[in-house]
């Protein structure tokens, strides 16, 4: 319903139906000519109308420019002023001739002077111009909020086509760590691998994914290196959603902050821990990622993409409407973020 009523508004041809019909029913109110029977007199209120909907569309498409191309206020206003005096004066001395005298369009005699007229071209003009400005200036925001969107669009798959060979390049190193350690566990491994691949390359072309599959995704990476250095590493996960399960997110959105609590919190040989915890209450997701820092660490290639990146995307997709606090202590670093989410409509 509100696409059909975004199209409705969208079209130029619909916005001028809209002026007439509105300053139409105006017109009629103020001279109640439609109360009449005589098809005469209906006749020449839709003739003067018509003289009042010329004036207002020579002002559109002759002075309307002047203002907002030229940008000469003064001049658009002098203008306006003068074609309002020359088409009431039109419209009084047409209202003069012989054979309008009779008609019942205008009875009473203030109807008759000059005044009158005046005011009626200045009112119907107010009444035309204002809506096509609005709409103007609608179809104005739309296009820009329209190019915006489309930028924006272009970014993130920009950033997300960047993203995933990252994510590629850091699960087969983890796959690479555990062969080396575990080969007889290798073949299972790869399984495991593959499955995560599989998500990854199936939510590349969706903008959103369920927070059900997205959380799953996440749980099989954390499982992953559980295999890789649980022998070592003190590993919580923790999910806590509430019974809402209709939740969507962005896909890969979250995987970069634990990937890097794997990388840069697990590369020693020393005793190291990573927790993570998610919580999901009326939609507020609220992701906790600590990870212990090695007093000696060994060298870790990154390429600093995972985390730039995903900052981009949460500016790009929530704007200021998610908080991100990043704390990088002596012994730990701490991420926090908390945004929220929207829901799958049915």
């Amino acid at each position: 319903m509100n696409k059909k009523f975004d199209n409705i508004l969208d079209n130029k041809w619909w916005q001028e139906i809209a002026v007439v019909a509105f300053s139409f029913t105006i017109y009629t109110l103020k001279n109640d000519w439609m109360l009449f029977s005589s098809f005469t007199s209906i006749s020449m209120g839709i003739f003067f109308y018509f003289i009042l909907y010329m004036h207002a569309q020579f002002n559109r498409f002759f002075l309307l420019p002047i203002l907002f191309k030229t940008r000469r206020p003064v001049t658009y206003i002098l203008l306006t002023l003068f074609g309002v005096f020359v088409f009431s004066i039109v419209l009084y001395e047409i209202m003069m001739l012989e054979m309008f005298r009779n008609c019942r369009l205008y009875q009473n005699s203030h109807q008759r002077s000059y005044v009158y007229q005046l005011a009626s071209v200045l009112g119907t003009l107010v009444c035309i111009l204002s809506p096509i400005i609005v709409f103007k200036f609608y179809r104005i925001h739309r296009k820009q909020t329209d190019e915006a969107l489309l930028f924006n669009e272009m970014q993130l798959n920009s950033l997300k086509g960047q993203l995933n060979p990252h994510f590629l390049f850091n699960t087969f190193n983890t796959l690479y760590g555990i062969s080396l350690e575990f080969p007889e566990r290798t073949p299972d491994l790869i399984m495991k691998v593959s499955q995560l691949m599989r998500y990854q390359l199936e939510s590349n072309s969706k903008k959103c994914v369920s927070l059900e599959d997205e959380l799953e995704f996440i749980n099989s990476y954390v499982q992953l290196e559980k295999e890789r250095v649980g022998y070592r590493c003190d590993i919580t996960y923790d999910c806590k959603i509430d019974n809402e399960n209709a939740y969507k997110v962005s896909p890969m959105l979250l995987i970069a902050f634990i990937e890097n609590a794997f990388k840069h919190g697990t590369c020693a040989i020393e005793k190291c821990f990573v927790r993570i915890i998610v919580t999901v209450e009326n939609g507020l997701l609220h992701l906790h990622v600590v990870n212990s820092i090695p007093d000696k660490k060994t060298d870790v290639v990154s390429t600093k993409i995972g985390l730039k990146n995903t900052i981009e995307r949460l500016n790009l997709i929530y704007g200021k409407d998610y908080k991100l606090n990043i704390q990088d202590n002596k012994n730990t670093y701490i991420v926090d973020l908390k945004l929220q989410l929207k829901k799958f409509v049915e």
